[in-house]
């Protein structure tokens, strides 16, 4: 291992104890000196508080800090001119009303991301100006209709803009706000020459935000962009895992591992040399037919890795069907039995739509 780590001794802001904020963290963003402690396994905000407003939107990033969230969560992708945004993906038809701007009619087009043809508008072939004249709408109107009323309100926020709320909340509710940045098809933009690896890390420098006590974490699926981050920032750096699958970039370079393969001890080892943790989809840690725990977190933390667990969603589709109450799919199920499973296995986070439920289960649970 390139480092030797110990769970409960890498990064005070991130542990699933109970644990002040380092005073470096808070003075390096104005913030105050002395924070509340966070108990408990971290409750990230995905995507903000997704479940209540359109997602990735300065409203619900605010409002999941409201709620009690530890981190917010933005995906970013980049804009033609260089800047970073909060998008779920590059193709914005979904999260945007950019379909109904008949100014941006001829920029519907069709590209191939990670090998897959997509159909749509791309934020790569729009300037911020351009961008931040679109509105956001709810990217899942069958699941959340309730969330369309807000369609329309809010722009497509930069990174920097994500980050002045985290500090500006810090000041406000004298607890640290972390950023939880996941980097989105890094090997495409690259391809593309929108490198986004270092707009990342000069935004964080411009904060202040350069060690591991920075308020940040860094995620990403694919491995390579981290390895090189590894190099350029000595921030948080947390390896996404999908449920099945391989990295993008093992694909493109002919490394024939797939993700069941880095969830072994040897392949978190392996990530331990560049990684401070794991993002993992949640059938890793528990079998979603048994509620069957497995060893990965236990594995993961003797390599010295942290643990967050996503996505953590109230609708019964998104659930164990034996959380699942009645048969509309769309209908909340026991979301909080879920979140009180993964918190008895020890995870040192979770990525929660309804972060309010998240940390209601968490304040309801004996502190580690």
């Amino acid at each position: 291992m390139r480092r030797s780590l110990s769970v409960l001794g890498l990064t005070g802001l991130l542990l699933g104890t109970v644990t002040a904020v380092p005073a470096s963290a808070t003075s390096q963003q104005g913030s105050p000196s002395t924070t509340r402690p966070v108990a408990g396994p971290l409750v990230i905000a995905h995507r903000g508080a997704s479940g209540y407003r359109p997602e990735h939107t300065l409203e619900a990033y605010r409002l999941a800090i409201q709620l009690g969230a530890d981190y917010i969560e933005p995906d970013l992708v980049s804009t033609r001119d260089g800047v970073l945004v909060a998008r779920h993906e590059n193709e914005i038809s979904g999260t945007t009303d950019v379909a109904t701007r008949t100014r941006f009619a001829d920029r519907r087009t069709t590209k191939t991301i990670d090998g897959v043809a997509v159909t749509g508008w791309f934020t790569e072939d729009f300037t911020l100006a351009e961008l931040k004249t679109l509105r956001a709408v709810e990217r899942l109107p069958k699941v959340r209709p309730q969330n369309t009323l807000f369609d329309g309100r809010y722009e497509v926020p930069t990174l920097q803009e994500v980050i002045d709320l985290a500090r500006a909340e810090t000041r406000r509710t004298g607890r640290t706000i972390g950023v939880y940045p996941e980097t989105k098809h890094p090997t495409y933009f690259q391809s593309i020459g929108l490198p986004l690896e270092e707009p990342l890390v000069q935004v964080l420098r411009r904060n202040g935000w350069t060690r591991r006590s920075s308020p940040v974490v860094i995620q990403s699926f694919e491995t390579a962009n981290l390895r090189k981050l590894r190099r350029l920032t000595d921030v948080t750096l947390a390896q996404l895992l999908d449920a099945q699958g391989r990295p993008y970039d093992f694909t493109v370079a002919g490394d024939q591992r797939t993700v069941a393969d880095l969830v072994t001890p040897a392949g978190l080892r392996w990530i331990a040399r560049y990684a401070d943790g794991i993002g993992t989809h949640k059938n890793h840690l528990i079998a979603p037919a048994t509620l069957t725990p497995t060893t990965v977190v236990r594995d993961a933390h003797r390599a010295g890795l942290l643990v967050h667990a996503w996505t953590f969603r109230a609708e019964n589709q998104f659930l164990p069907p034996a959380l699942r109450l009645g048969d509309d799919p769309n209908a909340r199920g026991d979301l909080a039995a879920e979140l009180d499973l993964f918190y008895a296995l020890g995870v040192d986070g979770v990525f929660a739509d309804f972060p309010d439920l998240a940390v209601a289960v968490r304040a309801g649970r004996p502190r580690r």
